[in-house]
């Protein structure tokens, strides 16, 4: 009755972020930039170096990123999603540093990193699920090397004075827009005080013009409006709600024509569905950490999360998206979280959940043809190679007119099965 999708309810959060140009990541993000950097300066003073940021990546540099620099289609690593800068002053300090991290990740010093669009996203997801951590963290360094500005220092043998530092905060956090799937990583620039503030560029109007030369329509478009703005000086003056609605329209219709790759790229031949219709497991509590729902970890580590049905398997090779998902449960039951999760590599994503409040109904659906209510897409595709789904709800289980509930009890007396309906696709071979 009073559910409102949480994509709904994000918009108007995103909306104001990029209006008041945020760029201050979560007390979170910026507590676990405090502990690499503790780790890294070891015994150095406060007066021995100096930090700057964490700063989220600005929007123009993610899209250049994402849809310029890394194409349309591959699955890549946002290695840099949030960035901050540890400047050294003395270059003495810079090598203890560097040694440091030489010595407690050989692995990573100086290596090409393997990403998934190399080897493949479930090696790639095994791989940094066996990552070493920074030592009383969560940190999973994966890549330490030279910063390119030191290329001509060191064709010359001289050693950089600048360094990047990219790491995954806990797990390799999991996004999706169309098809283009991405891995969110952060990274910590590391230099020579003197050196780093020599290198200072404006990145913004870099990255525009990588973008404006990588879309010749987009760049056609600017320079028509910026010379027809000029024009407008001598003309009748058009009421400005009308011209910014009419702005507005064209961007939108000028990034959907850039955006639109990443849904037509891919060629696979639907087969029959697949349907799924659970009755409930023994009560186990979920074991493995959740790429795009970090609260269900948090849930998950106080043990008020369980598994209400599945793991139910599927064929890796095949592609698959829901085309129907819904649940039973008792209408007294509330203050509890319900949703599918899909197995990727040792890891699960959430593909959709809702919260149960009070006065629902019995069957609750999380998917049905044409909407998630999660998410609000049309389309809810599962991740390549996903070899099983799980329903798992969390949270503390009430129920109305009576108190408190065991999640045991919840299982016993109150959930009554799930409906899944997946469509199956196999990938065909040029």
């Amino acid at each position: 009755k009073f559910y409102v999708p949480s994509a709904l309810q994000d918009a108007p959060k995103c909306k104001k972020d990029i209006e008041e140009k945020k760029t201050a990541p979560s007390a979170r993000r910026k507590h676990s930039f405090e502990k690499l950097i503790a780790f890294l300066v070891n015994e150095l003073t406060e007066d021995d170096y100096q930090v700057q940021g964490p700063v989220l990546k600005p929007l123009q540099s993610l899209f250049n990123k994402m849809f310029i620099r890394r194409g349309q289609t591959a699955v890549s690593v946002i290695g840099d999603m949030t960035r901050a800068t540890l400047l050294v002053k003395n270059e003495e300090d810079l090598r203890g540093i560097v040694k440091r991290v030489e010595e407690a990740f050989p692995s990573i010093h100086g290596k090409e990193f393997q990403g998934p669009s190399k080897v493949g996203v479930d090696t790639f997801l095994h791989q940094v699920f066996k990552m070493k951590k920074v030592p009383e963290s969560d940190i999973i360094p994966y890549r330490f090397k030279a910063n390119s500005s030191q290329k001509k220092k060191m064709d010359k043998g001289e050693p950089p004075l600048y360094y990047n530092f990219n790491f995954f905060d806990g797990i390799p956090e999991y996004h999706r827009v169309g098809t283009t799937e991405m891995f969110v990583a952060f990274e910590l620039q590391i230099g020579f005080e003197a050196e780093v503030n020599g290198l200072r560029v404006d990145h913004l109007a870099y990255e525009e013009g990588r973008i404006l030369n990588a879309q010749p329509l987009l760049k056609a478009y600017k320079e028509a409006h910026e010379k027809s703005s000029e024009s407008d000086v001598s003309t009748t003056a058009v009421p400005s709600s009308l011209t910014e609605k009419s702005e507005s329209q064209d961007d939108m219709k000028l990034i959907a024509a850039v955006l639109e790759g990443n849904f037509s790229n891919c060629k696979y031949r639907a087969l029959d569905q697949k349907k799924i219709d659970g009755e409930g497991t023994a009560s186990i509590a979920p074991k493995r950490l959740c790429l795009n729902n970090k609260r269900l970890n948090i849930w998950a580590d106080q043990r008020k999360a369980m598994i209400l049905d599945g793991p139910f398997e599927l064929e890796r090779s095949r592609r698959y998206s829901v085309d129907l998902m819904s649940f039973r449960v008792d209408t007294r039951i509330e203050r509890i979280s319900v949703g599918l999760f899909a197995y990727f590599g040792p890891y699960v994503v959430q593909i959709s959940a809702l919260f149960l409040g009070s006065n629902h109904a019995e069957e609750v659906s999380l998917i049905k043809p044409g909407v998630n209510f999660l998410t609000m897409e049309s389309i809810s595709m599962l991740p390549p190679q996903c070899d099983g789904v799980v329903l798992v709800a969390w949270g503390e289980p009430w129920r109305a007119g009576e108190g408190s509930v065991t999640w045991e009890e919840l299982k016993e007396s109150d959930y009554h099965g799930m409906k899944l309906v997946l469509n199956q696709y196999e990938e065909l071979t040029e």
